[in-house]
């Protein structure tokens, strides 16, 4: 429900904050006060097209507000979810228009784009006007709200034929693309069939392991350091053995030991440093023998094998050049031979696969064919009930001599989710003429009356929260007058309504009466609109039907009218 409009500096609206209430509201005023103002600060809200001409002379911006209540099962919830908008049950479409045309969108004081604010808007009011009727001009939607009469109409019996045509076109689509994705692969070519045997024969002769890359270069680095150990011992060794130190070392000791006792006064202490000498000669020699020992003992112990580290080598070289083939990690390759044998099995086997999606592409697409015929039979026979009862609308509102039709253009072969039917409302709107579309046939007064009507058959199905008409009694006055007010609250009792109107027999019908009134202060124009009591209501409705001067007769017709509603 629209709860509040708020404007700021809209053409002649200087400060508006409107509360409205449930049921049926009219908005009267005479010509020229600014209801159109009123209408089009309403729209910018809900994310019509902004023009700078709409921003009042001497304002910087505009800025327009529209607050709703909503349900929690409402769509609109899921719409402002996806969009990362918080709601809570409350809706508030806010719009800033600057000088220069540049605006800005808000819900819920989130930045939205434009388009995201009109979805919004019209699904959460419905404006039906002089030159538009949302919904009903569009021929798209025509197809929508009849189903959507059909559904609340027939029941189960449509709404589950619907679904199931709905379910059925899913289906169709899923083997349809299977289909497609087997003529394919049929359609791979003998050298594309060699050439992933070639490959995979490659990879399974190469057979790489997962991790095996990482162990082959930890291999190979020790080995490359083992060379270099071997070669370190080897120098080593020759260096001892070359140098025959060992045996120079045994002739010094030999030498020595031909030392015999030496007497005298320092014979002791010489004969102790011989002693020592030798001794050392002799540990020095048997060192050297044992770090000999060591040396080989340690060459032996690597034992390393020349054609090891080549072997390695090649093996390493192989799967990171199979790697920068196939475009992937060392350890992807397992993965991709696996997935390159898949391929090869599915085009040996394109026989079989087409075949079964040959036959599941049938078999969806008669269930289909079978469902989307019934869903069409359905809908031409209710559609004869659907035209009826908007006849029935007609007479009253002073549309008589118009008739309503239903239009299908049922293809076989058109394939859809909501069936083979394209649905366009038409009109003949005199005797003898024949019948067109709305666009081309009606006028705006017949349009809107026409909506009117659409409204209240549809009236039951509808999700939306506020409908506005403007002028929906142009051209029309006395009991077609009061069947326009009658209907339109037989509307509010299954949605808000808003109506801009001229007539007092649709006025007096209201359950709420704001009056659009235009005063000059201090030499400038503004709109205001004022909200009426039961006796300012009384003079307003009386004011509509006398004139200027309001009479007491005027004022007694006016108190019958509002009381006999």
């Amino acid at each position: 429900m629209l709860r509040e409009i708020s404007i700021r500096d809209v053409v002649l609206i200087d400060v508006l904050d409107l509360e409205i209430g449930s049921g049926f509201t009219a908005l009267t005023g005479e010509t020229g006060a600014g209801k159109s103002i009123l209408l089009d600060g309403l729209g910018l809200a809900l994310g019509e097209r902004a023009e700078k001409g709409l921003v009042r002379a001497g304002a910087d911006k505009s800025i327009i507000s529209a607050e709703f209540s909503i349900s929690s099962n409402h769509t609109i919830n899921e719409i402002l979810h996806e969009a990362d908008v918080e709601v809570d049950g409350e809706v508030i479409l806010r719009r800033t228009l600057n000088t220069d045309g540049k605006s800005k969108a808000f819900i819920n004081d989130v930045p939205v784009s434009a388009a995201l604010l009109k979805r919004v808007g019209n699904a959460l009011l419905e404006v039906h006007g002089q030159h538009s009727a949302i919904g009903l001009m569009d021929e798209s939607k025509h197809l929508e709200m009849l189903d959507a009469f059909l559904s609340h109409e027939l029941g189960d019996d449509f709404t589950q034929t619907l679904s199931a045509v709905s379910g059925a076109y899913k289906t169709f689509e899923t083997a349809r693309q299977n289909l497609k994705t087997a003529q394919d692969r049929m359609g791979q070519s003998g050298a594309e069939r060699e050439y992933l045997a070639h490959i995979l024969k490659e990879l399974n002769d190469l057979n790489p392991q997962i991790g095996e890359e990482e162990e082959l270069d930890t291999t190979r680095r020790f080995l490359m350091g083992s060379e270099r150990i071997t070669e370190t011992i080897k120098e080593a060794v020759e260096a001892i053995e070359g140098g025959k130190v060992e045996n120079y070392l045994g002739v010094a000791s030999r030498a020595m030991s031909k030392i015999g006792a030496i007497e005298g006064e320092n014979g002791k202490k010489l004969n102790s440093l011989v002693e020592a000498a030798v001794n050392s000669l002799e540990n020095a020699q048997n060192n050297i023998a044992d770090a000999l020992g060591n040396l080989q003992s340690l060459g032996y112990s690597i034992d390393l094998d020349p054609k090891e580290l080549e072997r390695i080598e090649e093996r390493l070289f192989a799967i990171r050049g199979a790697a920068r083939k196939h475009g992937v990690i060392a350890n992807d390759l397992p993965r991709k031979r696996d997935e390159i044998a898949e391929k090869l099995s599915l085009i040996d086997n394109c026989d079989e696969e087409l075949l079964k999606a040959e036959k599941a592409f049938k078999i969806a697409k008669e269930e289909y064919d079978n469902l989307a015929l019934s869903l069409s039979q359905k809908r031409q026979s209710g559609a004869k009930i659907f035209d009826e009862k908007v006849m029935g609308e007609l007479p009253p509102l002073k549309l008589e001599k118009m008739r309503f039709n239903t239009s299908f253009e049922s293809d076989a072969t058109r394939i859809a989710a909501k069936g083979i039917d394209k649905v366009r409302f038409e009109i003949a709107p005199n005797p003898g003429a024949g019948f067109g579309p709305l666009s081309q046939i009606a006028s705006g007064g017949e349009l809107s009356r026409l909506s009117l009507a659409l409204k209240v058959i549809l009236s039951a199905t509808s999700g939306t929260l506020a409908l506005v008409f403007d002028e929906v009694d142009q051209g029309i006055g006395g009991a077609t007058a009061d069947a326009v007010g009658k209907r339109l609250k037989e509307l509010a009792k299954n949605a808000q309504v808003l109506c801009v109107t001229h007539s007092p027999q649709v006025a007096a019908r209201a359950n709420h009466h704001l009056r659009i009134e235009k005063r000059v202060e201090n030499g400038i124009t503004r709109t205001t609109v004022v909200r009426l009591s039961d006796k300012e209501r009384v003079e307003e409705v009386a004011r509509m039907l006398a004139g200027e001067i309001i009479t007491d007769e005027a004022r007694k017709a006016a108190k019958s009218l509002m009381e006999n509603q």
